[in-house]
């Protein structure tokens, strides 16, 4: 393992996932490619539903990990490869509060309602995966607590105290979203900072079209 992302999803975590793999580190997972991987998802279940950890299936194919679902494991993860840096990506908590009230709650809100139009070109998400996602995000995470926006804060704010607490300095690198980039993410690898821009990937409209959620008109 290259590198453990340890901050929650909606913080930057596609844009990351593409600097490590244009850098070399990668494959990096995220969630995206458990949901484009319905083979990923038996491992996944195991893990997060039935407490089986095993990171060499769960992990299988790729050297990198951000975003949710491995930022859960994040404690694991460290020991488990005790050579690999940590990466600690995050944002400020209203920002990333709305950010996910727009597109991971509100995929997670159409779904239980049945609003969510099935696209033979969009994967759906199969019960296992459902499970997964809120076990791992909705239950243990965030505590099922996000609809409170209080506690969803304290919670936040709680994740961030702890990571700079219990990661040793000389392992963490911090990537705040909108004023991080090239020089964390290679000063963290060892390696050049490459000349182009650093990716900016999936902001919340190109989230919601995605997974097949109507645009805001201010996202």
């Amino acid at each position: 393992m290259k590198v453990i992302g340890v901050g929650f999803g909606r913080s930057g975590t596609m844009s990351i996932k593409q600097a490590i793999e244009d850098l070399g580190a990668g494959p990096c997972f995220h969630m995206i490619d458990l949901i484009r991987n319905s083979d990923k998802v038996p491992a996944w279940h195991d893990a997060a539903v039935k407490g089986n950890v095993d990171f060499d299936a769960m992990f299988a194919g790729y050297d990198a990990t951000i975003d949710w679902p491995g930022c859960t494991f994040w404690r694991e993860l460290m020991e488990a490869y005790p050579d690999a840096p940590v990466l600690f990506n995050y944002r400020d908590f209203d920002g990333w509060y709305r950010s996910m009230t727009n597109t991971v709650w509100a995929l997670r809100q159409a779904a239980q309602k049945g609003e969510l139009k099935p696209d033979a070109s969009r994967p759906q998400p199969s019960p296992e995966l459902w499970q997964v996602i809120g076990t791992l995000i909705w239950e243990r995470d965030l505590e099922g607590k996000f609809d409170d926006e209080a506690a969803a804060r304290k919670i936040y704010e709680g994740r961030i105290e702890t990571i700079r607490s219990e990661v040793p300095a000389d392992r963490l690198t911090e990537f705040e979203l909108g004023s991080a980039g090239w020089p964390e993410i290679c000063g963290m690898l060892g390696v050049e900072e490459p000349d182009h821009e650093f990716p900016h990937l999936h902001e919340t409209n190109e989230f919601r079209a995605e997974f097949g959620l109507p645009p805001l008109t201010t996202a």
